[in-house]
């Protein structure tokens, strides 16, 4: 990772097609002649299903087949989503009701799929579920965050889907018990809509008695499984494929109905059948993110240094678990929960309640936005009420670095880490020292100016191992990879890192992902693993294809194969003057009938999950006339440790940057008493614009990791992890001056309108 040229910054090779708009989506490529396929959704959220007739839209003109829960069971189909579940406090599972693919017995969220109408053409196709007729009779809605309400499922009474909880609650209690100081703080996460660019979509077709679906996805390896469990076949029957991914965000990591339905249909109807989701349909039926609300506790000595955290946790679950859902929402969480902090015990308990809504995964940052978000704005109070400088109670608690490798309270260990160095650089870079006089500055305007931090820590989740194959052509190379890009640049990052350990021309390596029949398995994308786990696989395969190459050249070199080395360039031994390239190695090797020698196949497990961490730095000011707030100045300093490319990281962390401010400033879910969905366009939910962005500053302030031999971390969703606390707590940093204690996300112009209007009333 350190020899001259590489680990360079180097433009995207994917972008030309994409701004051109040669971009080969699912909606791209879908079969000529293919019939498109309707889904016909509940309009309530909650409802006893009493009947469904579709006679008359089976008639309609242009209709090919019609499909309920019935047609699908009645054929043998094992016609259900899996789910996980997560364990309880007195060591049972949560709660685990059936979800079929199309509704069945009971409406339970607006939007869950009912029907599924095929036609020769989308409008025909809507034309025709206009006409099935749903016979339903209305049930309480229950939207609360807390036991009780109307019953969703049997399976979960009181409508609690899980009571978890990790940690020491008898040691954190005596903490707490003996604390000089505690400080305490709810802490609200509002949901968001993950809105990618590329709403989900897919198509189906057959050959013969073989299945292949194509859908805009993280990965195909869990997709086929289901596939084959749902179908009874073998896993040979099943081929899937995910072509170019417009987004992903962890919402497009899971199964959904009508990826089941769509082969269904097509083997019903002879022919291929194309699915597409428009705008508010996604907004209805994909898995949403965050809805979780927070009581959150640290306990500190004299010193001001932590004893122990405390934190007490309520999430929305939706109406159904999700493939992840219970997982995310409590597992993960405490992957982080200690931070960069050395903290001594903790203990944290989480419950998830079942709404009419749809599911709800923590997704668009898998879990450690939400244990950061909420540890870090606990800091941010402590350091008020402490008196102490917000980076500084921060250096006191910082884990130090002669006590790495670090195994935290929540049983993380962590292999390396300089938080301080980190945190100090940032200082700098953020200019802490010119605040006071920007926010006078702005006081002379009538404004409100906010400092606010983070520190951010986040893991490397998702499968440690990963395949690659490696395939040499006569024009190069082809690597296959177990991953699967939705936008982050894998085709770049993935021959630039060939390219580096092989020298072979990256021009000539081509990167072919996301096809189940041409690479054995594989781990997808998601929790930011992609990079460094591909590439410890593409390490390891490089390190096979030097050692039989080098068997091979012996003989050509008219050395022993221990004389032969590779030096990232050329094999060499010495006393012989021939020199191969990596390519030429493989050349000769294709002339001596060794066909063998083209083809390298490894797979290879991470010694150790890494930790990428940073500290964010935000500004903003806040109109207090208008309660407009905009973020003024934006820094991050993060350790990735090693990287491959420089600038897709900073890509990485500016998308996710804004991602976290979109949700901080603007972006909320909002449902009425009735479970209908008041956001469900772009009309009334808010994204960030470009008008809402500073300009980011991006600097690193690598500490190689020692769990992976490239010293790689990942960065994927570092951007957003940090974010979403950097700005609320400049925000609360803003309002603490006129007066006001709580502030919560989003911090839209009518939400800060009114609290500072509730204040102005409170004090007269």
């Amino acid at each position: 990772m350190d020899k001259f040229g590489k680990s360079q910054s180097v433009t995207r090779v994917e972008d030309t097609r994409f701004l051109t708009g040669q971009g080969r989506y699912v909606d791209d490529i879908a079969p000529e002649g293919a019939l498109h396929a309707y889904v016909l959704r509940s309009p309530v959220a909650h409802a006893v299903l009493k009947g469904i007739d579709t006679e008359a839209a089976k008639a309609a003109a242009g209709v090919s087949i019609v499909l309920t829960q019935t047609d699908l069971e009645a054929a043998g189909l094992d016609a259900q989503m899996t789910f996980s579940c997560a364990p309880q406090r007195d060591g049972s599972k949560g709660a685990a009701p059936r979800r079929p693919l199309l509704a069945t017995d009971k409406l339970r969220f607006v939007g869950e799929a009912v029907a599924v109408v095929v036609a020769e053409t989308l409008a025909e196709a809507k034309d025709a579920a206009e006409l099935i007729e749903i016979d339903y009779e209305d049930l309480p809605v229950s939207m609360a965050l807390e036991a009780g309400g109307e019953t969703i499922h049997a399976e979960a009474p009181d409508n609690r889907a899980y009571d978890y909880g990790m940690g020491d609650e008898s040691a954190t209690e005596a903490a707490f018990v003996s604390a000089a100081r505690v400080v305490k703080l709810e802490v609200g996460d509002n949901r968001i809509i993950v809105n990618s660019m590329e709403p989900r979509g897919a198509f189906a077709e057959w050959d013969g008695d073989r299945m292949h679906l194509a859908f805009g996805g993280q990965g195909v390896w869990g997709m086929k499984g289901e596939l084959s469990r749902c179908y009874g076949v073998d896993a040979d029957k099943v081929r899937c494929t995910n072509p170019d991914v417009g987004g992903g965000f962890g919402m497009k990591g899971m199964a959904y109905p009508e990826y089941f339905v769509l082969p269904f249909a097509a083997q019903q109807a002879g022919r291929p059948v194309r699915w597409m989701s428009d705008r508010t349909e996604a907004m209805l039926s994909d898995n949403a993110g965050r809805d979780l609300t927070t009581t959150a506790e640290l306990a500190f000595d004299a010193d001001n240094r932590i004893l122990a955290y405390r934190t007490h946790t309520r999430s929305n679950l939706g109406a159904y678990n999700s493939q992840f859902g219970q997982m995310i929402q409590s597992f993960l969480f405490s992957r982080v929960l200690t931070g960069v902090y050395d903290i001594q015990t903790v203990f944290q308990r989480a419950e998830g309640f079942y709404t009419n809504t749809t599911q709800v995964d923590a997704y668009r940052g898998a879990g450690r936005p939400e244990a950061i978000y909420v540890l870090e704005r606990v800091m941010d109070r402590a350091a008020r009420e402490l008196g102490v400088d917000p980076m500084e109670l921060r250096r006191i608690n910082f884990i130090k670095p002669d006590k790495f490798p670090y195994t935290t309270a929540a049983g993380e260990t962590y292999d390396v880490g300089e938080f301080a160095r980190v945190q100090a650089h940032a200082a700098q870079t953020a200019d802490l020292a010119g605040f006071a006089a920007r926010k006078a500055d702005s006081a002379q305007s009538g404004k409100l100016r906010g400092l606010g931090i983070c520190y951010y820590i986040e893991s490397i989740l998702g499968q440690p191992h990963e395949d690659v194959k490696v395939e040499f052509v006569e024009d190069g190379a082809l690597i296959y990879v177990g991953t699967q890009s939705n936008g982050q640049g894998h085709e770049t990052v993935f021959r630039q890192f060939l390219s580096d350990q092989t020298g072979i021309p990256a021009a000539q390596i081509q990167v072919i992902q996301g096809d189940s029949d041409l690479i054995p398995s594989g781990g997808g994308t998601g929790g930011s693993r992609s990079v460094t786990v591909q590439a410890n696989a593409t390490l390891a395969a490089v390190a096979t294809m030097v050692d039989g190459f080098a068997d091979f050249l012996a003989g050509e070199m008219g050395v022993d194969a221990g004389d032969v080395s590779f030096d990232d360039d050329r094999f060499r031994a010495e006393g012989s003057n021939v020199s191969p390239t990596m390519l030429e190695a493989a050349q000769m090797a294709r002339e001596a009938g060794r066909d063998d020698l083209l083809v390298w196949q490894t797979t290879a497990k991470l010694p150790g999950r890494s930790f990428p961490n940073g500290c964010h730095v935000a500004e903003v000011e806040i109109d207090r006339d208008t309660g407009e707030t905009v973020c003024d100045r934006y820094t991050v300093v993060d350790d990735f440790g090693n990287l491959i490319n420089p600038m897709l990281a900073e890509g990485q962390v500016h998308g996710g940057v804004v991602q976290g401010l979109g949700q901080a400033l603007c972006e909320r879910v909002a449902y009425d008493d009735q479970g209908q969905l008041l956001t469900a366009s772009f009309m009334d939910y808010a994204m960030p614009r470009a008008q809402d962005v500073p300009m980011i500053g991006f600097e690193t302030e690598p500490v190689p990791s020692t769990a992976n031999p490239m010293g790689m971390k990942g960065c994927g969703e570092a951007g957003t992890v940090g974010a979403l606390a950097a700005v609320s707590n400049a925000v609360q940093d803003a309002l603490w001056d006129v007066g006001i204690r709580q502030a919560d996300m989003p911090f839209t112009p009518a939400r800060v309108w009114t609290m500072l209007r509730d204040d102005r009333i409170a004090a007269e």
